[in-house]
């Protein structure tokens, strides 16, 4: 089945990103908390107090089970049974200006014989620096354009509108990219979307450690710390009310700690709270907008 081979190379990934990161960060190390349901399993890797990484998930599961009438509601599919395959990873770091960032890639199969790939990456800085933003949209979008010519506009712009929380009015970051639903009709497409995939799952730690090395020595105020606590707050917002993810996982019966990994491990919320204009928290806030070209972005005019 094209969902074991899947499954089998995903669970080599996680492997894989996880001692890039233990390398990357250079103290902590990730647990392995393996756990089993009826509906199948999979492995959870958390790392928590390491050197800059205050909290890591990097999980797998492979699940299969009855297509309840909720997820028909979910995904607007008909079928008696499902089986899907990923790896989904949030990171936060202690330091406020190391960004936090999101990856995840799956196979979702259906017995009626629908199958699709989905998936995305995309940061969250507390601080918006904009070469390092303009870096990363450069660095996925070289992975992209290996595979086709609109796939990073394409998926760019489904992430602004997916990485979005409409109570606020403002994106949950600079974004990345954001694909769901990519139905492959032959066997070629089934392995390109496959290797796709793949290369976003191996550049992914890779591209962290990049961020991890230029800021982790960066000295930060308690100030600073507050907006990040603060900043975190829309993140928690953003997946407890609109992930999709979260949401299928705890209808699908999943493991409840593994899914709610992705939560930081410290978070504040004020209220009403406004950063003061012309402050480098104030000029974050005003680039938390859709549709901003990132890779030719020079920054806001006033």
């Amino acid at each position: 089945m094209k969902t074991e081979q899947v499954a089998e190379l995903y669970s080599q990934l996680q492997q894989s990103i996880c001692r890039t990161l233990e390398i990357a960060d250079g103290k902590g190390k990730f647990i392995e908390n393996e756990w089993h349901r009826e509906i199948g399993g999979g492995l959870t890797n958390v790392m928590q107090h390491g050197a800059i990484i205050e909290k890591a998930g990097v999980n797998f599961s492979y699940v299969r089970g009855k297509f309840t009438p909720t997820m028909e509601r979910l995904l607007g599919e008909k079928a008696d049974a499902y089986a899907v395959a990923g790896i989904s990873s949030i990171i936060h770091a202690a330091n406020p200006f190391v960004p936090t960032i999101h990856m995840n890639v799956r196979y979702f199969s259906l017995d009626s014989g629908v199958a699709w790939f989905g998936g995305g990456i995309d940061l969250t800085p507390t601080y918006i620096n904009l070469a390092e933003a303009r870096w990363f949209h450069e660095s996925i979008k070289e992975i992209c354009d290996s595979y086709g010519d609109s796939f990073y506009a394409d998926w760019k712009a489904w992430a602004d509108d997916y990485f979005y929380l409409p109570h606020r009015q403002e994106t949950r970051g600079v974004g990345g990219i954001f694909f769901d639903r990519v139905k492959p009709e032959t066997d070629d497409d089934f392995e390109m979307m496959l290797s796709l995939t793949a290369d976003l799952a191996n550049a992914y730690p890779v591209i962290y450690g990049k961020l991890m090395h230029d800021n982790a020595s960066k000295e930060f105020t308690p100030e600073q710390k507050h907006w990040q606590k603060l900043r975190r707050g829309r993140y928690v917002e953003f997946n407890l009310i609109y992930d999709r993810g979260t949401r299928f996982g705890l209808e699908s019966g999943g493991n409840t700690e593994s899914i709610l990994v992705s939560l930081p491990a410290e978070v504040e919320w004020a209220y009403n709270y406004h950063p003061a204009k012309g402050s480098p928290e104030f000029q974050t806030q005003e680039l938390l907008k859709k549709g901003i070209d990132w890779v030719n972005f020079e920054g806001l005019k006033h």
